[in-house]
């Protein structure tokens, strides 16, 4: 089957051949086109597919599918923002992103907090490869390093009194069903290990999680994840047709908006 006969969604591009494969322009557009009717689906760092390549942005096809675009990491990062500007007892904030991909959520939770310092892990060498050459071709002041969080965590200074911003969004895999949605203790790790790991790592500051979900949730796998926070709130993005609009979960432990 030539490529012209190929369908280009989430299976051929996150768990077909085109996975590990640096997709061009017209790969790129197909899959906005043929999975949602969009050319310009992914745009990310403000751009449209057709300008960001032109600028030099290269994407695997895996994090073509993963990565969280441009209208949808906008609402997140105002979301996030809207909390914590709110709150005259936060000088300033330490946000992080576990599982950064092509780092365009970090990118926008930075841009709508203005003097933060934010700071993401990408463990894959090929992700993280293409998203440190991204940065520098577009000369982005943001810090991605080539480890798993644990470890590279291990190596992050918190002062006592700085908010803790904590993007959760690790790769779904199968944690995605058609017919469940998304399963938050089949992600790889899943997010609940996730969450109890970073809350014991930062147990002495006030943090705040943002967690990427789907439209339709587990419930079973939702509930068990608030009961973990003193506070939470969920958010359905409705910018994709119904049943498959992205959502964002926000929990806080140590301190209550």
């Amino acid at each position: 089957m030539g490529d012209q006969q190929l369908l280009y969604n989430r299976e051929l591009l996150l768990l077909g051949p085109k996975r590990d494969e640096v997709l061009n322009l017209s790969e790129v557009e197909r899959y906005g086109s043929d999975s949602f009717g969009n050319i310009d689906y992914v745009s990310i760092f403000g751009m449209r597919p057709a300008d960001w390549y032109a600028r030099g942005v290269r994407l695997l096809g895996r994090t073509v599918v993963e990565c969280t675009r441009d209208p949808l990491a906008d609402a997140i990062g105002r979301d996030v923002a809207g909390i914590v500007v709110k709150q005259p007892q936060i000088a300033g904030a330490l946000v992080i992103d576990p599982f950064t991909g092509s780092a365009n959520t970090l990118y926008w939770l930075l841009r709508h907090l203005p003097g933060s310092r934010g700071i993401g892990f990408e463990s894959d060498s090929g992700v993280s490869r293409l998203t440190q050459r991204n940065i520098e071709t577009l000369e982005l002041s943001i810090d991605v390093r080539n480890t798993d969080y644990v470890a590279g965590l291990s190596g992050v200074v918190v002062a006592p009194d700085e908010l803790v911003v904590l993007f959760i969004a690790p790769p779904w895999g199968d944690a995605l069903g058609k017919t469940f949605g998304l399963d938050l203790r089949r992600t790889t790790p899943p997010i609940t290990e996730i969450v109890n790991d970073l809350l014991d790592r930062f147990s002495q500051n006030r943090l705040l999680c943002a967690i990427q979900v789907y439209e339709i949730v587990v419930p079973a796998s939702l509930a068990e994840l608030r009961a973990r926070f003193d506070w939470s709130a969920l958010r359905i993005y409705e910018l994709d047709s119904p049943g498959q609009n992205h959502g964002l979960l926000l929990g806080t432990r140590s301190w209550t908006p």
